[in-house]
């Protein structure tokens, strides 16, 4: 077999396009975590995008979308869907799904609850600890990735998935 000499590049390395598809931030406080949520909540493009929230326990995944629900205009209680696995919620113009998948197990509830028609309509879709229903879900436009370093400071890295990610990213 004769291997013929390479004289140019065949694929874009994406080095640039993986740079711009990455942000870091750091959370001093929950009004930090506030003012982030705002600023998402900002972004024409939220309307229809999916956003995976990866953290420890504790690590404020749930505060975080409690700001973005009330940054959106939701009102009202906003309980985590950790025993219901989803919450439904309305803000004007705009309908919301809060999965909380940490005591998701089983593939054939998926069907059984209707997410896959929820992932297949418009709307807002924010999944705690997506990876327990990976291999269901479609890839995130925007994963959020928050580590606690003490009981105020977050560590938070974004990494937009999609061409909707990288507008949103941007637009932060």
């Amino acid at each position: 077999m004769t291997v013929a000499p390479h004289t140019g590049q065949i694929v874009e390395s994406g080095t640039d396009a993986l740079a711009e598809a990455t942000r870091h931030f750091t959370w001093h406080s929950e009004a930090d975590t506030d003012a982030f949520a705002r600023q998402l909540a900002a972004q024409p493009l939220l309307a229809n995008a999916y956003l995976t929230l990866h953290g420890d326990l504790g690590a404020g995944k749930t505060t975080l979308v409690r700001h973005l629900l009330r940054a959106l205009g939701v009102q009202g209680r906003i309980k985590s869907p950790t025993y219901a696995v989803v919450e439904p919620h309305e803000a004007p113009n705009l309908s919301i799904w809060h999965f909380d998948f940490y005591r998701f197990d089983d593939p054939r509830e998926w069907e059984d609850a209707g997410f896959r028609d929820i992932f297949a309509n418009p709307g807002l879709k924010v999944a705690e600890w997506p990876e327990k229903a990976a291999a269901l879900t479609p890839p995130a436009d925007l994963a959020i990735h928050i580590e606690a370093i003490d009981d105020t400071e977050r560590k938070v890295t974004l990494h937009a998935h999609t061409p909707a990610g990288r507008a949103l990213l941007q637009g932060l």
